[in-house]
């Protein structure tokens, strides 16, 4: 088949983060070359190199028997990515407080989050959302802990997905906005109220919602009340 323009690799790729950030491609999912080759108009090969890269980014994965599947977040893979996720951002603040940071980027981060609204596409805010974190890494200076940090970025932001029927846009601007004041603040404060952050608003809320999930295995992250 006659590829359509832009269906290159990469905007394959890209197209399939916006399905995964946004829950449309939920765990467990099968993604096949032939199907693919007929939604995007593009040549297999195309397709093949654009998996590739999610794959490369723990996006998706290839499971024997059943090629290429979109992933379960399970508590092991929640706990394994909150534990890096946590040694590289709380390390990075630390250089950061010693530099004497002014924590302008980040703040500017939250208020294009806080830009947002209840029709903002989840995958929007949950990129916002990271933004604000690569700021806080940004801050330390340290192009190599930033360089870890985007590492896991994608896989990341496709985790904290599950997390949308915790937390409105507004909920997230306005923690995300008391985190500012308190890194602000510096010293043990400000280690503090990002330690919370990534503890209770990240790796708590994923494990809710995988329990929820787990309760409600036939409902989609979106229909899910939250709590």
């Amino acid at each position: 088949m006659r590829e359509q323009s832009g269906s290159t690799p990469s905007s394959i790729a890209q197209a399939l983060r916006d399905d995964l950030l946004d829950g449309v491609l939920e765990p467990g999912t099968r993604l096949t070359e032939e199907s693919l080759s007929a939604r995007f108009g593009a040549g297999r090969h195309s397709v093949r190199s654009g998996l590739q890269t999610l794959v490369s980014e723990g996006l998706l994965e290839h499971q024997r028997n059943k090629g290429i599947v979109v992933p379960a977040v399970t508590a092991e893979r929640i706990d394994a990515m909150c534990s890096y996720r946590s040694i590289l951002e709380l390390g990075a603040l630390r250089l950061a407080l010693l530099r004497n940071a002014d924590f302008s980027a980040v703040d500017e981060a939250v208020q294009r989050l806080e830009a947002m609204t209840a029709a903002t596409p989840w995958r929007q805010v949950i990129e916002a959302h990271s933004a604000v974190h690569a700021e806080i890494v940004a801050a330390s200076g340290n192009p190599r802990v930033l360089a870890a940090h985007r590492a896991c970025e994608n896989e990341l932001n496709c985790m904290l997905a599950t997390i949308r029927a915790e937390y409105s846009t507004s909920q997230m601007a306005a923690m995300h906005r008391h985190l500012v004041g308190q890194l602000r603040a510096g010293g043990e404060t400000a280690l503090k109220a990002l330690e919370d952050d990534l503890e209770l608003g990240g790796r708590a809320a994923m494990h809710l919602a995988l329990r929820r999930r787990s309760e409600a295995p036939h409902l989609l992250p979106g229909d899910l009340d939250a709590g």
